[in-house]
């Protein structure tokens, strides 16, 4: 692939997906093909949450005296936070902030619903825009001021036990989510310095991308008590004891997106899995003018025919050439085309045409049949380009043994490189600085030996890597 940056801000254009035009830096719109995708993606997310989650929706303005309230969580973001302070042309009595996530705009309500153990576990969930004042170099979909596609997910639990256990749902939604949009990933517990402001720990999602660089694309975070102490959010126990409640929160953004398009575009342009594509099969007549009503008619009913069995399908009628046709849809990434002439409505066969591999095959045509064989290929198309994504994730992921190897492997070759690590949070930094690189977190493993950084004992293995 030619350079990837310049790859993807084309694509994004090219396929109709965003556009970046929009006169505030960082702020882009989403065209309806773009929204579409989204949409489905969404839709995939939210059936995995419904399961045992409840869709809410909370403000977006919030107070500043209950911003203030958790410093440490302030912290974190005290330089990004867009501030409102007027209302027309009076000031505000108090500023408010657009929200750049929702702890301190949904616990404060928290506290008024929960009183005793009944009231547990909370589980709710919302897709809302979030505003960051972005100072570094914004990248569509990546780092933006907008993100216009925040899920986030907040739970409240009477014990800790529960809170750990709501962490590997997250865990498990989102292994399983990423899995279905064939996106890879690794996972790792953040370090001490880069988990989210006022968490116990942060479990996170990362993805390698064609650079060689990595991409965060989802957090599962264990609160412990600490918001609940600072928004009063306590429950009476079955002894009359009044505790504070622990809490989980997890969170995706645009950046989902942005992987999908990443992890499977190619020069051709995009590649979408099925369960995303805005058009998982098209159809291309292939017309003549003395067989057009022929070619035209088995065309229709084939559509019909798919769409009555839930296949997203769209026909091209356009008078142009067939060609230009194909380098279209295989720009936009409809995972499947079919092709359908004269010759093979003799043959009583139609062409498969898959967008990933870009294999044809001509079967044999019956029309009790042929929605299974499309849902079949699709079916296929999806495992297939998981399979692919994940084998270069692994390709990309290094183990090392020295300093040295370090350093050549980050620079050369990118990706995300392992090796045995202290923990500590001083010698975690002295990497960053020294490799020019973050620490990503670590993962629990049966290690021995010293240090590769510091030459103290080691107990974890480190992820390291460049980052957007």
């Amino acid at each position: 692939m030619k350079k990837f940056s310049e790859w993807f801000h084309n694509i994004l254009e090219e396929a109709e997906l965003i556009d970046s035009r929009y006169p505030i830096k960082g702020m882009s719109v989403w065209l309806p093909r773009g929204f579409q995708i989204r949409k489905y993606a969404l839709k995939a997310l939210q059936e995995l949450l419904d399961k045992d989650h409840e869709e809410v929706l909370f403000p977006m303005l919030i107070p500043e005296s209950e911003l203030a309230k958790e410093a440490i969580h302030v912290k974190g973001f005290e330089d990004e936070v867009y501030w409102v302070t007027k209302g027309g042309k009076r000031d505000l009595n108090e500023q408010l902030a657009l929200r750049p996530t929702s702890e301190t705009s949904m616990y404060p309500m928290f506290s008024l619903w929960v009183r005793s153990h009944m009231d547990l576990p909370i589980k709710v969930y919302q897709t809302v825009n979030t505003f960051r004042y972005e100072t570094k170099h914004t990248r569509p979909l990546i780092r933006v001021r907008e993100i216009t596609t925040f899920n986030e997910t907040h739970t409240v639990h009477a014990t800790e036990e529960e809170a750990e256990e709501e962490v590997k749902t997250g865990i498990e939604i989102y292994k399983t989510f990423f899995d279905e949009l064939g996106i890879p990933y690794s996972i790792s517990k953040r370090p001490e310095w880069d988990k989210f402001p006022g968490s116990k720990y942060t479990m996170a999602f990362d993805m390698i991308m064609p650079d060689g660089k990595t991409l965060q694309i989802g957090t599962v975070h264990n609160l412990g008590t600490t918001f609940a102490k600072t928004f009063d959010i306590e429950f009476e126990n079955d002894e009359g004891e009044h505790e504070y409640a622990h809490q989980t929160c997890y969170g995706l953004s645009d950046r989902v997106i942005a992987a999908l398009i990443s992890a499977h575009g190619d020069e051709k342009g995009l590649q979408l899995p099925p369960v995303v594509a805005p058009e998982q099969v098209v159809i291309v007549p292939i017309i003549f003018k003395e067989n057009q009503d022929v070619v035209l008619n088995f065309t229709d009913n084939l559509e019909k025919l798919l769409k009555s069995n839930g296949i997203r399908v769209r026909q091209d009628k356009r008078d142009m050439r067939p060609g230009k046709k194909y380098y279209e849809w295989e720009k936009r990434g409809v995972p499947l085309r079919i092709e359908v002439g004269p010759r093979d409505i003799e043959n009583k066969s139609i062409v498969l045409i898959r967008r990933d591999t870009g294999n044809k095959e001509f079967i044999d045509y019956d029309e009790n049949t042929i929605a299974d064989v499309v849902r079949d290929t699709l079916d296929n198309i999806t495992e297939d380009m998981k399979v692919s994504a994940n084998k270069f994730q692994e390709e990309k992921t290094y183990s090392v043994e020295n300093l040295e190897q370090v350093k050549k492997t980050i620079n050369k070759k990118g990706g995300i490189v392992t090796f045995n690590w202290c923990g500590d949070t001083d010698c975690g930094k002295d990497m960053e600085e020294k490799f020019d690189i973050d620490v990503l977190g670590t993962q629990e493993a049966d290690v021995s030996g010293p240090c590769l950084n510091c030459g103290k004992e080691a107990h974890y293995k480190a992820l390291i890597s460049k980052t957007y």
